[in-house]
C-alpha cells in the first residue's frame, strides 16, 4: 500500500514540477515581451505624435450604471473633458433605487426628449430618456428597466450613432489621451473589431482634467498588492497574446468595439456575469466561422483609472464572479477547444486560460492536499519542498516587480522611495498569500453559481479624486 502510495505521489510530484515549469516560462516569456514592448514604444513616442492631425475616428461611450450616485457625475465629468473630438457619452441607469439619474439630471441641465430607440440587439425597454445641451459633446442618459450589466451594454448599442463603440464602468475615469491612442488601432488596420485599453488602480490617485497630478500607491495594502497584480497581468500577458491576435479577455472598464460587428455576433449575452470575456471569445468564433479577417488588439498606452476593493470581502466577491465569468465564457465557447480552424487562439490562448486559469485553483488545491498527504506518510522531503516553493516565491516576485517598474518608468510616473520599498515587501505577500487566498475562492466560485448570474458585481464605492 505504501509502495503505491509512493508511486502516486511520485507522479503528482513530476505532473507539479511541469505545471509550475510551464506557467514560469509563460510568465517569464510575456514579461520580457510586454516589458520590451513597453520600451520600444516609449523611444517611438519621443520621435513622433500617436495620432495626428483631424483624423478621428467617431466614438460612443456607453456608461452602464446601477446605483453608482457616489461615481457617476465624476465620471462623466471626466469623459466631457477627454482631449478628442466627434464622440457623444451615453449613459445607461439599469433601473437604479438610489439618486444615479437625479444628480447627473441636476448636474448636467438634462431635460426628458422624445427619442425612438430601434432594438438591433435585445434589451430591456426604456423607461426615460433624457439630453443634455450645455455639455461639449452630446450627453444622452436612458433610464430603463433593470435587466444587468449585459442589458445595459445592448441599449448602449441599440442607441449610439456612431460605428464604434466603447464600453466602460461608472466607476472609472479615462485619461485625457485615452480615445486618441485607442482610436488609433482602428486608423491604423480596418479589419480591427475589438481593442482593449490598459486599466490601473485609482486607488491613491489624483486627477485633474483626466491628467495624473499626483501619483502614489494605495495606502491600502490590499489595494497596493492589486496594482502589482494589475500590472503583471495587463502589462506582460496581454502584449504577449497580442502578438498573434490571441486576447480573449477586454476589461469591461475599458473596451472599444466595432458596432456592427458586435450586433451581427448577437451583443453582449445577458445570461453570463463575464459579458466582456464572453463577447471577445464570441467574436472570435465568429470572424473564423463567416472567414472574416479581423484583428483583436490591445492598446497597453490607451489608459483607464478604475477603483480597485479595499475590503478583501469585496475584493473575493469580485474574483467570485470573474471566474464563474471565465467558466461560462469557455463552457459556451468550448468548441474553440484544440480546433485547428482557430489555430493559436484554441491551442495556445484558451489552452493557457483552460489550466492556468480556470483549473489553477483546482490543481493547486490538490497539490496542497497531496503535500499533507505526502507529509503524514513521511514520503516527502521537506528541504526540497520549501526550496522549490522559495524558488517559485522570487520567480513570482521578480517578473511582477520588472513588470511593475517597467509600467512607472514609461509611463514617466515617479513613485518615492516609501512606495519602493512596500512593492519590494508587498509583492512577496501578493505572490504566496493573496494568490492563494483567491485562488481558494475561485475554486469555490463555482458552487451555486446560477444563482448570481443576472446580480451586479457591487463594491463598496469612494469618492473619485478628479479635479
Amino acid at each position: 500500500m505504501t509502495d503505491l502510495i509512493k508511486t502516486f505521489l511520485d507522479g503528482v510530484g513530476v505532473f507539479f514540477i511541469c505545471y509550475l515549469i510551464g506557467y514560469s516560462s509563460f510568465l517569464f516569456l510575456s514579461v520580457v515581451v510586454g516589458s520590451s514592448t513597453l520600451y520600444r514604444k516609449r523611444q517611438q513616442e519621443k520621435l513622433k505624435s500617436t495620432l495626428s492631425g483631424d483624423y478621428y475616428t467617431p466614438i460612443s461611450v456607453i456608461v452602464p450604471a446601477f446605483n453608482e450616485e457616489v461615481t457617476i457625475v465624476e465620471t462623466v465629468k471626466s469623459l466631457l473633458s477627454l482631449e478628442y473630438t466627434n464622440y457623444e457619452v451615453i449613459v445607461v441607469d439599469d433601473g437604479s433605487t438610489d439618486t444615479t439619474s437625479k444628480r447627473l439630471i441636476e448636474t448636467f441641465r438634462m431635460v426628458e426628449v422624445r427619442r425612438p430607440i430601434v432594438r438591433r440587439v435585445q434589451c430591456q425597454p426604456e423607461e426615460c430618456i433624457f439630453e443634455s445641451f450645455a455639455a461639449k459633446v452630446p450627453l444622452t442618459l436612458i433610464r430603463k428597466k433593470n435587466g444587468g450589466k449585459a442589458d445595459s451594454l445592448n441599449m448602449g448599442i441599440n442607441a449610439a450613432k456612431y460605428p464604434y463603440f466603447i464600453c466602460m464602468d461608472a466607476d472609472s475615469v479615462l485619461q485625457y489621451d485615452s480615445l486618441s491612442k485607442i482610436a488609433s488601432c482602428v486608423l491604423e488596420d480596418e479589419n480591427i473589431v475589438a481593442v482593449g485599453g490598459v486599466v490601473h488602480p485609482s486607488n491613491g490617485v489624483t486627477l485633474e482634467n483626466g491628467r495624473v497630478k499626483r501619483y502614489r500607491m494605495p495606502s491600502n495594502a490590499l489595494a497596493f498588492m492589486q496594482v502589482l497584480e494589475y500590472s503583471r497581468s495587463f502589462l506582460a500577458t496581454r502584449i504577449l497574446l497580442d502578438k498573434f491576435n490571441g486576447s480573449l479577455i477586454i476589461s469591461g472598464a475599458f473596451g472599444l468595439f466595432k458596432k456592427e460587428t458586435v450586433i451581427a455576433a448577437g451583443g453582449y449575452d445577458p445570461s453570463t456575469i463575464g459579458e466582456d470575456m464572453e463577447l471577445v471569445v464570441k467574436l472570435h468564433e465568429y470572424c473564423v466561422n463567416n472567414n472574416m479577417p479581423y484583428r483583436i488588439r490591445y492598446a497597453h498606452d490607451a489608459v483607464c483609472w478604475s477603483q480597485a476593493p479595499e475590503r478583501l470581502k469585496d475584493l473575493c466577491r469580485q474574483r467570485k464572479r470573474w471566474h464563474i465569468g471565465l467558466f461560462q465564457s469557455m463552457w459556451i465557447h468550448r468548441g474553440m477547444f484544440a480546433n485547428a480552424k482557430f489555430g493559436a487562439v484554441s491551442f495556445i490562448s484558451y489552452l493557457y486560460f483552460l489550466i492556468y486559469e480556470l483549473l489553477s485553483p483546482f490543481i493547486e488545491l490538490f497539490g496542497i492536499l497531496t503535500m499533507v498527504l505526502a507529509f503524514y506518510f513521511d514520503l516527502i522531503n521537506v528541504p526540497f519542498m520549501i526550496m522549490l516553493y522559495s524558488v517559485y516565491a522570487v520567480f513570482g516576485s521578480v517578473f511582477t516587480l520588472t513588470a511593475f517598474f517597467s509600467r512607472v518608468y514609461t509611463s514617466e510616473m515617479r513613485i518615492s522611495l516609501r512606495d519602493t520599498l512596500f512593492a519590494l515587501g508587498l509583492c512577496v505577500a501578493e505572490v504566496v498569500g493573496l494568490r492563494f487566498i483567491l485562488s481558494f475562492v475561485r475554486m469555490a466560485s463555482l458552487i451555486g453559481y446560477r444563482s448570481e448570474k443576472h446580480r451586479w458585481d457591487k463594491l463598496e464605492r469612494q469618492k473619485i479624486d478628479f479635479e
